[in-house]
């Protein structure tokens, strides 16, 4: 291989969202962008196609702690001891804190579904690789290796505490992956920024996550969150609960947030607000990094949100539900047996409750189903559960996620003049508009799982 050219060959997340894990070589070094799970499959399927890995890489870069971007780290590093990784710090303490969470959760699956594959790593393992990560600061410019020319530098990617995309400088050939964005602020995280010196940059790899999403544009965030408070009141005023299913890493903390803020400024009733654990326990990582949220950031202490308790148990959930309350909790997908969807299986049978998306649910999720189910429609909220009989009507989606629109993904390929362009992190119709309408006249790829595409500077 020339040394002007690169290999891009993706291990996974490409026709879909989940288990991202990208091989990037260049210059004889091997680089592998994120290392996830996918968080609708059960078993080894969950996984990369770590069989196209030839030897060990030589630099693991973990952009954010989303178990899609990293949940298969623990489980590599049992295949290819050793690996160096390297992530920002606030990443590196919330990592440690769901790859944990994913064991005990796998670990629970295998005895409930018998997946005898599960857990498909130990908690000595997360244990092991965490002594193998190095953090890096934000705009700190560091390298893989020191017979390397290769520089690598960490920038703010605005979609959760952590994250970051990643440039990658060689003698030859520039690199820039955006992982997951976001490019307006939110409640708690500002927006991404853009890399210097764009005109540099050789090969993009974007996220297109939202590329199907129409109209997503004309979503003000200050509109949304008034149509959100609005509905909750509505609810309250109802007496009844409002569920909002979140993701326990960042969705959950802005969330929280935002509900608090309504409250403070009279928009929706003092009411007990609860969280589920996870989202609790990544909400002290959060006040323990402030400094690394957006400068208006206010986060309100932990101790205002109730924990939302045992909720496996038929009693304690049907209790939670009796008294007006606003109720945060994962899976933000409300994936079969976890809070959210163990406390909406005793919600859709009444019809004075609300339940209130506010990111993203893959096709195959009970979340996904809700969404579409009518009154009178049945629904599995529970593993080898029996069909729950759907009567409540006020099931909403609201536009909080922490992900750019396709708009705002055109307008960052635009200011990237690339000679190449990478589109991943998507499900099929959103790679095949954001191939089809964005980066006009540049080389364009779409790359299947194990497919090797070669870059020419």
């Amino acid at each position: 291989m020339s040394s002007k050219n690169i290999q891009f060959t993706s291990l996974g997340s490409v026709g879909e969202v989940g288990a991202s894990a990208h091989l990037l070589t260049i210059d004889g070094f091997h680089i592998l962008l994120d290392c996830g799970m996918h968080p609708s499959k059960e078993g080894p399927d969950k996984l990369p196609d770590f069989s196209m890995l030839s030897k060990a890489p030589d630099a693991v870069i973990i952009s954010h702690s989303h178990i899609d971007h990293c949940g298969s780290l623990p489980h590599m590093a049992t295949l290819f001891p050793g690996v160096p990784v390297y992530c920002t710090p606030p990443t590196l303490r919330i990592m440690d804190r769901m790859l944990h969470n994913c064991v005990s959760v796998m670990g629970k699956i295998r005895d409930e579904r018998d997946v005898p594959e599960y857990p498909l790593y130990s908690h000595i393992d997360v244990e092991n690789i965490i002594k193998r990560v190095y953090p890096i600061t934000i705009c700190k410019e560091f390298a893989i290796h020191p017979d390397s020319n290769i520089r690598i530098t960490f920038s703010h990617a605005g979609h959760v505490l952590g994250s970051a995309s990643v440039l990658i400088e060689s003698p030859n050939h520039t690199v820039f992956y955006t992982a997951d964005i976001c490019t307006v602020d939110q409640e708690l995280m500002e927006a991404y920024r853009p890399p210097k010196n764009p005109e540099k940059i050789d090969t993009l790899i974007v996220e297109s996550t939202y590329g199907a999403t129409e109209n997503a544009d004309q979503i003000l965030f200050e509109n949304e969150v008034e149509r959100f408070g609005s509905s909750i009141a509505e609810v309250l005023t109802d007496g009844g609960v409002a569920l909002i299913p979140s993701f326990a890493l960042g969705r959950a903390q802005e969330i929280l947030n935002i509900v608090t803020r309504l409250q403070e400024e009279g928009t929706i009733p003092w009411v007990p607000i609860y969280a589920s654990g996870l989202g609790r326990a990544v909400y002290e990582i959060y006040d323990d990094f402030f400094d690394d949220l957006k400068p208006t950031a206010e986060l309100s202490p932990l101790d205002e949100f109730l924990n939302v308790g045992n909720v496996w148990k038929p009693d304690v959930a049907r209790r939670l539900i009796q008294e007006p309350s606003i109720i945060v909790a994962t899976s933000g997908m409300m994936l079969e047996n976890t809070p959210s969807a163990m406390i909406a299986q005793h919600m859709v049978r009444e019809t004075h409750h609300g339940i209130f998306f506010v990111g993203y649910c893959a096709e195959d999720t009970v979340g996904a189903a809700l969404k579409e189910a009518k009154v009178g429609d049945q629904l599995v909220f529970e593993l080898e559960g029996e069909p729950v009989h759907i009567a409540l009507n006020n099931i909403q989606s609201f536009h909080f996620s922490a992900h750019a629109n396709r708009e705002e993904l055109s307008d960052v390929i635009d200011a990237i003049p690339s000679k190449n362009v990478i589109y991943v992190h998507g499900d099929p119709p959103a790679l095949e508009w954001m191939e089809y309408n964005t980066a006009k006249g540049r080389n364009k790829y779409v790359p299947a799982i194990g497919q090797t595409i070669l870059l020419e500077g």
